[in-house]
């Protein structure tokens, strides 16, 4: 049942982050780094926001919603390997400027978005 659950919610995390992709398409010229980042520092919010709920008592789940969410949904939607690649074709097609913004950028950021939705979660004390 565990693996129905990851399979599931890998299946919508993918189909959100398609999304994702061709919005930031039709809206920006140039859509990498722009869709990779958004995805990511999405997905470091909402995990941080939903372990914080879960550890400070706020919210309940099931360790097979916990599946679904955390290893399905989010694992599906965020996209580290994207991320990789993204820095690697920026720096490859002269930019290593940009790749190393990119680097530095995505990772602040998404330290900050996963502590501030843990702290979200947990509640302000």
């Amino acid at each position: 049942m565990v693996w129905l659950a990851v399979i599931a919610g890998g299946a919508f995390g993918t189909a959100a982050r398609h999304g994702v992709n061709i919005l930031f398409s039709q809206v920006f010229a140039r859509p990498i780094p722009y869709a990779t980042a958004a995805v990511n520092l999405i997905g470091a919010g909402v995990i941080g926001l939903l372990a914080g709920s879960l550890a400070s008592g706020r919210i309940h789940m099931t360790m097979l919603s916990r599946s679904f969410v955390f290893v399905g949904v989010l694992g599906g939607f965020t996209t580290f390997s994207s991320f990789m690649l993204d820095t690697l074709s920026l720096n490859y097609s002269g930019e290593p400027g940009l790749a190393f913004a990119n680097v530095v950028a995505q990772t602040l950021l998404g330290l900050a978005a996963v502590w501030a939705g843990y702290y979200l979660g947990v509640g302000l004390q």
